[in-house]
């Protein structure tokens, strides 16, 4: 990618967590079964942000997945995520988990968010109108969770720098697929401007994370730019996260200052020479 990564505002390109070797049907071989071609519609969020609720047969309650979109409706106050139902869909001809699995991240003092089980993925998409074959569906549930994994990681690492005893709490969420952030912007307009040496495709998603610091009750908005990265040699996928706070507080600003002030530092020591060569 054009961007420059590092381990703060950009995180390491992360490798798909699925052995794609596995994947047969309508998925190429060794790709990842999510469409990533630059021609292709914009890539959107798979979970659907805008319907309705439809009825749940879970009794565990609403899938807490971490995507959600705040201003839609038919969200449930409490958590702001849409009730995604259990029962299988119609037309559905394989029978998928009903599970859903617990994250890292934490929901507030006393439980974790947890993701969506994949007969609620796919739910999602076919309300969302996506053709995807049944088959990759679970794939499709341990990317999405992987990424939001890293993305939580990359958000500590940047509070850590804060308070390195802060205890973080991932408050609410929201989705904006299709919607671009600032620094997105800049560097497409890089990339037109270079394209040998920057970015030319725009994030395939981007999420708004609003954590809350436990000890002063503050909350943060964290942007998140979502990216695919070159290829594996081998054809997986990888997948590369922007993540920063938002630059809308005093706090947000001096924290992206002194991160870009130490990486270019870093930099600097790395690339100074150690000594001058002396002619014979």
């Amino acid at each position: 990618m054009g961007q420059s990564t590092s381990q703060s505002a950009q995180s390491t390109p992360a490798s798909c967590p699925v052995d794609h070797s596995a994947l047969k049907a309508k998925a190429s071989a060794g790709q990842c079964p999510i469409q990533h071609d630059a021609a292709a519609a914009p890539a959107q969020c798979p979970i659907q942000h805008n319907a309705s609720p439809s009825s749940s047969s879970s009794s565990s309650g609403p899938a807490q997945c971490p995507i959600s979109n705040e201003t839609a409706a038919g969200l449930n106050p409490l958590n702001q995520m849409p009730t995604l139902s259990q029962a299988p869909a119609a037309h559905q001809n394989i029978a998928l988990p009903t599970d859903r699995s617990t994250s890292t991240i934490p929901r507030d003092d006393s439980s974790r968010w947890e993701y969506p089980s994949p007969q609620q993925f796919y739910n999602a998409l076919v309300r969302k109108g996506w053709e995807t074959p049944e088959e990759h569906v679970e794939t499709m549930v341990q990317i999405h969770n992987f990424l939001n994994e890293q993305a939580w990681q990359e958000i500590v690492k940047w509070e850590q720098k804060e308070n390195p005893s802060e205890d973080l709490q991932l408050a609410r969420f929201r989705g904006r697929p299709g919607e671009l952030s600032p620094k997105a912007r800049f560097w497409l307009f890089a990339g037109w401007l270079l394209p040998s040496r920057f970015n030319t495709e725009p994030p395939f998603d981007r999420h708004d994370w609003i954590v809350r610091r436990r000890s002063t009750g503050e909350e943060v908005r964290y942007v998140i730019d979502y990216y695919s990265a070159p290829p594996e040699p081998d054809g997986s996928p990888v997948f590369s996260l922007d993540v920063r706070p938002a630059l809308d507080s005093v706090g947000s600003v001096k924290q992206r200052i002194a991160v870009a002030t130490e990486e270019a530092w870093a930099s600097f020591r790395e690339n100074k020479p150690t000594g001058v060569a002396r002619d014979a």
